[in-house]
């Protein structure tokens, strides 16, 4: 039995209802669903395209006590090598398009700034003292301030989001990019990091040529140079003074030295903690640590204003003949065209670069803290026996579309955390719901929180507050934008096309609404048969409002069971004749093993061959690269043919 709150403006009663397992998706996709490895075969029953279960085979091993090779028989076809797609298609893909133009300028910046420092009449003299490495540690600059500009802009959801709807009128190519801003995250971080190791790398080569310059060997004009700025009215290009200088020592002692350390220990923490491992396993430690991007931005833009490289000004270019003088240099103060020249650092350039991206995000943040102080009413609190929290909320305001997602924030537990949970309500509905699977720190203290593990009720009065942060938009949004839309969720992943189906379902049963939408295949892969069951009463309403409706050929769904033990298999023997599945209860019999996707796309495209096809997948990336691959492969190269459009969920 599960457990169940109501909340009402003036009176509060307690529920014992009888509940289902429900699914959350929270910060952590789960893995459990799929192990697919591209080649796996399957067998279903009554599907088009796939070859049944034998009953003969299953029950006479049954009968002979052979129960372990019943799932061995049931899945011991052969499979199909999905096929590389072509290098053409590939590129066809809006992300793989934006990464060349990202790299295109990088390569552009960093080339460029390299040759200015190469070539410029201004830093010849910093040149004879530190050769290349001078133009490595500039234009590594500059691609790493290029980059520190764009890394906060993927991660302003409001600004994301409004770009999104936005882009409606631009085509759905914008759209899928908008909705791989994560990746687009991580791939300016790991351009961050490669950067500041050449930067760092250069500048620990320029020192130690800045500390060989003060030597005797070193030659005349690099000990002339070195000697500069021990008269008043001289200025320096050596910031290592004496030769006897502890080099590590006088760095340290630099704006340009301590902030150096400080940007670069806050970039390794950041990076370490950001891997996958701790992002599944210590979300909290990814999630303090990142916050130290506050640390890294501040030092960056202090950065700068070390000067710690040095170039002749444009006054003493005019006067001291460069060309001539650095021939001559025992002539310097004696020759009319060679006077002393004057040296002075960078003017900082940091703060240009990311400022505006800092002002959007403060802005950003002032919006969530707003949306943070917005009363959020929990109208019904359902604990299930499967470690699942159901929340039902309303919020002043609140208007939610299909697939969206919500981040929440319970200060009583952190006052600080946000965690981002998909909607399992549909817009059609008065509320907003979402379901809490217990997988780290945070969801159990959140469990513990709303008084799942006690057997008393708890009122609704004494729950402790909950903060919303959202909607925001997602790839799944766009699956009314297509005529035809094939859904695929692995597991847990299948929450978001709870809200989805359920306003299919609305939408079906309002006769004033027209749906650009004409047909949809949905794929379920699960390991746990029980986690059919509370998916399964979503697709028996639907079912049945589709044959009311005379629209049976609107939904096509495939569920596939890739686990299961004895027990349950001598029960798929004994019920196979039943016009209902044994497992959901469905018209619809459920498959076991895992889905030939080579099949299944081939036969998508033989039954729409001239259609645009959205392709929307949630669950983990092993799968998530395999379709993608499928989609690829079996788009046509001419445009008038059928044309996948894969889109990820993604958090």
């Amino acid at each position: 039995m599960a457990r169940v709150y109501y909340r009402f403006r003036q009176n509060t009663k307690k529920v014992e209802t009888k509940g289902n397992m429900h699914s959350c998706f929270p910060n952590k996709s789960d893995q459990q669903g799929w192990a697919g490895d591209g080649c796996t075969p399957y067998t279903a029953d009554r599907v088009p395209g796939k070859v049944p279960v034998s009953k003969a085979s299953i029950s006479h091993n049954v009968r002979t006590g052979m129960l372990e090779q019943v799932s061995q028989a049931t899945v011991s076809l052969a499979c199909t090598v999905t096929p590389d797609p072509g290098t053409a298609r590939q590129l066809r893909d809006p992300l793989h398009q934006y990464q060349l133009v990202w790299l295109g300028l990088n390569f552009y910046l960093f080339i460029d700034t390299f040759q200015w420092y190469e070539d410029d009449n201004a830093y010849i003299y910093t040149r004879i003292m530190l050769g290349s490495t001078l133009a490595w540690a500039r234009a590594s600059a500059t691609c790493l301030n290029f980059n520190c500009m764009l890394i906060l802009l993927p991660v302003c959801r409001n600004l994301i989001s409004f770009l999104r709807g936005a882009s409606i009128y631009c085509g759905g190519a914008l759209r899928r990019q908008l909705d791989k801003n994560i990746t687009f995250h991580k791939m300016v971080a790991y351009g961050i990091a490669l950067n500041a190791t050449i930067h760092i790398v250069a500048h620990s080569i320029n020192i130690e040529r800045y500390h060989s310059s003060q030597s005797k060997e070193a030659g005349g004009l690099r000990n002339k140079l070195s000697g500069l700025g021990k008269s008043p009215n001289e200025s320096y290009l050596n910031p290592i003074r004496t030769y006897e200088t502890n080099t590590t020592g006088q760095v340290l002692t630099t704006i340009a030295g301590i902030t150096g350390v400080v940007i670069t220990v806050a970039l390794i923490l950041i990076m370490t903690s950001s891997t996958e491992l701790i992002r599944r396993s210590c979300y909290e430690v990814f999630w303090y640590t990142h916050h130290l991007f506050v640390v890294f931005f501040t030092g960056l833009i202090i950065h700068g204003m070390g000067q710690f490289v040095r170039g002749q000004t444009p006054q003493s270019l005019l006067l001291h003949n460069v060309t001539y003088c650095k021939d001559h240099y025992w002539e310097w103060e004696n020759a009319t065209q060679c006077p002393l020249p004057q040296f002075s650092g960078n003017t900082p350039v940091a703060w240009k670069w990311v400022l505006s991206p800092m002002v959007l995000y403060i802005c950003e943040r002032i919006v969530r803290f707003w949306r943070f102080r917005q009363e959020v009413i929990i109208t019904k609190v359902v604990t299930h026996s499967s470690g699942v929290l159901e929340l039902h909320m309303k919020k002043h305001g609140f208007k939610m579309g299909a697939g969206q997602y919500i981040f929440l924030q319970c200060p009583s537990v952190s006052q600080l955390e946000w965690h981002p949970f998909t909607l399992t309500s549909a817009p059609e509905e008065d509320y907003f719901s979402v379901h809490v699977r217990v997988v780290g720190d945070w969801t159990a203290a959140l469990f513990k929180a709303f008084g799942a593990e006690e057997k008393a009720f708890k009122e609704l009065w004494m729950l402790p507050r909950l903060a919303v942060d959202g909607p925001y938009g997602s790839a799944t949004t766009d699956i009314f934008h297509y005529g035809i839309s094939v859904c695929i969720a692995a597991g847990i992943g299948v929450t978001p096309f709870a809200s989805i189906l359920k306003s299919i379902w609305y939408k079906c049963c309002n006769p004033n609404t027209v749906l650009a939408l004409q047909k949809v295949y949905f794929y379920w892969i699960c390991r746990d048969p029980s986690a059919f069951e509370w998916f399964a009463d979503l697709l028996f309403h639907l079912e049945t409002k589709l044959a009311e409706k005379w629209k049976n050929d609107f939904l096509s769904y495939h569920i596939f069971l890739t686990g299961w033990d004895e027990s349950q298999a001598t029960h798929i023997a004994l019920h196979c004749d039943d016009k209902m599945d044994v497992i959901t209860g469905l018209r619809q019999k459920t498959c076991y093993g895992r889905p030939n996707w080579d099949n299944e796309f081939k036969q998508l495209a033989e039954n729409h061959p001239s259609n645009s096809i959205g392709v929307f997948f949630c669950g983990p990336k092993a799968l998530s690269k395999i379709l993608q691959k499928t989609c690829n492969s079996y788009s046509s190269v001419d445009p008038r043919g059928v044309q996948f459009h894969y889109n990820k969920e993604s958090f």
